[in-house]
């Protein structure tokens, strides 16, 4: 009986081991990034909103971190993008001045570390899905990028025949067909108000199947959604739930898709080893809330063109319900993830970014390390003093603790400090240009579809069948 019941007390031991192995967490944490486009510092609940519905942005919230003062590195797509990639000023790596346009020969250098290839060499299994935006030459395409897969758009849905201003690399004429982009070649097109209307679903769809198919691996899954970029459209269930107001639409839809992908994280068990990062590439366009702050996207530098609703969640490692109001910038994340991966960062080049990982992760008595904040080369943030290059180049003043909204410039009460933040403004863009490296440019390029073809359109790839869903 001795022998029997030590026979039966060994196999259980070995079972529990087993068992523990199988269902171990991975010995890095998965990482997913959501980038929103032009998503405004008000559009959500968390952030004052009352009239957009955001119940999974409120309880990502709640659970979660929110940043009050998160920043956009450069504004406008294209550089955004490439700061957020590279944790370099897009303005460092040639990526600054007018978004990439299809079928234009420049994109972000090969010869860049993105954050995908920081992870991959690190066992990390990595997606993008969504809109990517920094050249559609498959030399820069995210396959070349550390991206072992990709599903979306290679710029933004604008850039299609219904923008009737046409394609500026090609004299204005008509914009090319829409593609979508499986890895690196189109396996659809967005034809019509119809297709647009599906884009956030089918990315997070594409985004939920990665997460699921890579639950017992490490992985970095990359969501830099199209919504809420113009022209906007919503299927009908999503617009008549937002009382036909179709920017109302647009944002409940990305609330909806973070829900589903908190959702699976839960449902698979993998919630308590997975960092989310919720956040915009610039501020608000036509028709999305600033909330308190001034501006938006394109114009001066205020405060509404750089600061973007920002969210962090990893339970049982981020306190529930934290607020901090300390600064951190989208070039952080590099240097940040790269810590949280357990590598470091390039010490071949210039990495702009700061190691904010701490900050990210709600831990008490954190400080940001920014000593300053610049907005590109048009403004700068020292504590609370914001110096911004306004109208006609006129340098204006604004105490931002005192006035958020930016209304009152103080110039002229307190010209010292005017001129110690512009001479460190001037000698923050000397340094850029001082210390710069290329974007890349192919010979011969050429939009990814010149025509439609044999190719489906985007709600034939999603149902080829033709039946009502």
């Amino acid at each position: 009986m001795l022998l029997i019941f030590l026979k039966r007390a060994t196999f259980l031991v070995l079972l529990m081991a087993f068992y523990a192995r199988s269902h171990a967490a991975p010995s890095h944490t998965n990482i997913v990034l959501i980038f929103i486009d032009d998503m405004g510092y008000g559009d959500i609940g968390p952030f004052g909103n009352k009239l957009n519905q955001t119940p999974h942005l409120n309880r990502m919230a709640k659970e979660g971190l929110k940043l009050t003062d998160f920043y956009v590195s450069n504004t406008a797509c294209t550089p955004s993008r490439a700061a957020l990639m590279t944790g370099t000023y897009a303005h460092r790596i040639g990526m600054d001045g007018r978004v990439v346009f299809p079928g234009e020969d420049r994109g972000l250098h090969p010869d860049e570390i993105t954050i995908a290839e920081l992870l991959k060499k690190e066992g990390y299994a990595t997606g993008c899905f969504g809109k990517w935006h920094l050249g559609d030459q498959k030399e820069f395409l995210p396959l070349s990028q550390g991206f072992d897969e990709y599903f979306g758009i290679p710029y933004s849905n604008d850039m299609w025949p219904g923008n009737k201003r046409g394609n500026p690399v090609t004299n204005r004429a008509p914009y090319t067909p829409l593609p979508v982009i499986h890895q690196d070649k189109a396996v659809a097109y967005v034809s019509d108000g119809q297709d647009q209307a599906l884009l956030c679903e089918v990315i997070t769809k594409k985004a939920v199947s990665f997460i699921r198919k890579n639950r017992k691996n490490p992985f970095f899954c990359y969501v830099p959604h199209a919504y809420v970029h113009s022209p906007r459209y919503a299927r009908p269930d999503i617009l008549k739930r937002a009382a036909g107001n179709v920017n109302r639409a647009n944002v409940e839809e990305i609330d909806d898709s973070v829900g589903q992908i908190l959702d699976t994280l839960r449902q698979l068990d993998i919630q308590d080893h997975t960092l989310v990062i919720f956040t915009s590439d610039n501020g608000g366009a036509g028709g999305m809330s600033m909330g308190q702050l001034r501006g938006g996207k394109g114009g001066p530098k205020y405060e509404g063109h750089m600061r973007v609703p920002t969210l962090t969640w990893w339970p049982g490692t981020i306190p529930a319900g934290k607020v901090n109001s300390e600064i951190a910038t989208t070039i952080d994340l590099f240097p940040s993830l790269a810590k949280l991966a357990g590598t470091g960062i390039p010490v071949d080049r210039t990495i702009d970014g700061k190691n904010v990982l701490d900050l990210l992760l709600g831990k008490p008595g954190t400080k940001s390390p920014h000593k300053s904040l610049y907005y590109e080369v048009d403004g700068i943030r020292r504590d609370n003093w914001k110096l911004v290059m306004g109208k006609r180049r006129k340098p204006e003043l604004y105490n931002l603790i005192a006035d958020i909204g930016e209304k009152n410039d103080l110039a002229d009460r307190h010209p010292d400090i005017v001129d110690e933040l512009k001479s460190m403004l001037d000698a923050h863009a000397e340094q850029i240009v001082e210390d710069t490296r290329p974007a890349a440019f192919v010979e011969q390029a050429v939009p990814i579809i010149s025509r439609p073809g044999n190719l489906p359109r985007l709600r034939e790839y999603m149902n080829p069948s033709g039946k009502q869903k």
